[in-house]
Formats: structure tokens, sequence, C-alpha cells
């Protein structure tokens, strides 16, 4: 019926809730760890996952090509999870991913500084100092994951469907709130569209992630969009050869769709590596 994304601060009761809430609507909840394994699974090196994963990455981590592998394999995991349907996928910008999909519900958790704190210091027996250093570690690196992946404030409330306080209401109490709105907000036509810009949002993907990693094609920035009948290669490269080539392997991969560009060319243009 619906997608549920969750974004949630440290100690604000994600996976809690998220559990909870499966069990009232019978769906699958995407573990964050589940997730992890496909993005390895699918090829990103796990001894990179920390520099990228649900982290802002440092000023060259983030002009690496590991960068946009890392950012390629985590959207394909998304669509994929997102595509078993009836699922809560929890963190790594999913409600940024599926933010134009009609059935997929969007909510933020939140908890005030003294409840987060009073949970990690049980949670890991720490100290209040512990504890604080944890959550501003956590909140300024789930900011900069946002802003440097999807360009997005993660802390703009108007993004989300809801936002919740935990630290006002129990874990079951905030399941339910979400259970209710699922079940009141989702139509049956929001659900059929939606699965439609999934499979479509996910064939793009599948595209982008060939063209980078299986044929190495070095065309930076690179994203696909399908548009009716059209399958549109974006990006920058410094080769109109280059193009030519990635529109016919498309033209293989997507053969019901018409392939097209809209590929800036800069003969000047340096890849970094």
């Amino acid at each position: 019926m619906a997608i549920i994304t969750i974004s949630r601060q440290v100690a604000a009761h994600g996976d809690e809730v998220a559990s909870e809430l499966a069990k009232i609507l019978n769906y699958k909840f995407i573990t964050r760890k589940e997730i992890e394994q496909r993005i390895v699974d699918l090829g990103f090196s796990r001894d990179k996952m920390e520099k990228y994963d649900e982290r802002k990455p440092g000023f060259f981590a983030s002009l690496t090509k590991d960068r946009d592998e890392y950012f390629n394999y985590a959207q394909y995991a998304i669509l994929e999870a997102a595509e078993q349907k009836n699922a809560i996928i929890i963190g790594r910008g999913a409600f940024g991913v599926l933010q134009n999909v009609p059935n997929n519900i969007s909510v933020r958790l939140v908890a005030d500084e003294k409840t987060r704190i009073e949970r990690l210091k049980k949670e890991f027996n720490w100290d209040e100092k512990q504890a604080k250093q944890r959550i501003q570690e956590s909140d300024v690196n789930r900011s900069g994951f946002h802003s440097s992946f999807y360009n997005l404030n993660v802390d703009d409330s108007s993004l989300f469907h809801m936002v919740l306080n935990t630290g006002m209401m129990t874990v079951d109490m905030a399941a339910k709130i979400i259970a209710d709105f699922v079940e009141r907000k989702v139509t049956v036509k929001e659900e059929e569209e939606g699965n439609k810009i999934i499979e479509e949002l996910l064939k793009a993907q599948t595209v982008v992630n060939k063209l980078s990693h299986e044929y190495h094609l070095n065309i930076d920035f690179m994203h696909v969009t399908i548009e009716d009948n059209c399958v549109i290669l974006h990006g920058v490269c410094d080769s109109p050869a280059l193009i030519e080539q990635a529109l016919k392997i498309i033209k293989q991969e997507l053969p019901e769709y018409e392939p097209k560009a809209n590929v800036s060319i800069i003969h000047d243009f340096k890849q970094f590596q």
C-alpha cells in the first residue's frame, strides 16, 4: 500500500518506532544493516563505508569517484527496497530518493536533547559528556550527509508528512499515529502511480550503475531520468563520442525507450579520481 521512509535523530527511537509500526501494519521493516549490506553486495567496499554512510564526506572524499559510487549503490538499494512494496525504510536519505513518489509517507522523528542524552546514557552506560558528544557528532554528520548528497535540509519540517517528538510520546503512540495516517492518506490511485514511478526510478538507476561501474564511462554527475517514452542521460563529460557510446548502451538495456542526452560537454573537464 505505502512506502514509509523514516528520518530520525540519534536516540529518537527510530528503530523502535519502525519495528512497532511494521507489526501494526504487517509491513516489512528494512533495517539500516540490511541496506548497508546491500550496498556492499552491489560492489561498494565496506572499508569505505565509514567515509560516506550517513555522514558528511570530508572535502577530498567529496571529490572522488567513491562518493558517486556510494551514492549510486545507496539509491539503488533504497529503490530496490521500495519496490518490495509495503515497506518501512529508515535513514540514508530515503525520503529524498522517494520524495516525488505519491505513496511514500515520510516521517521525521526527533526528541529534546535532555531525553536523547538520558537514552544514550542508559543504552551505552555513558556519562553526560559522552552522550552530548555523540549527539553533536551525529547531528552534524546527518545534516551534512543530506546536504551533500541530496541538497536537502533534514531539519526542514516541510519535507515530511509529519514530524513526531518521541520525547513527548511512547514508541507505541508514535507508531499508531503513523499507521493511522498511512491508512487514511494513501489511495489505490496513489499506490498504482507510486509503484510505476518506483519501477522507472529503479530502471534509471540500474542504467546509471551499469554505465558507471560495468562500462566505466567517465561521465561525471551522471544521472538518468525517464519521461514519457524517453530515457534522458544527464551529466558532464569531455567527449561527444562518450555520449554516443552511453546512448547505445541505454538503448540495449532499455529498448522500449528512446534514449536522449542532456549532457554538458566541457573539453578541458577533469574527472576526479
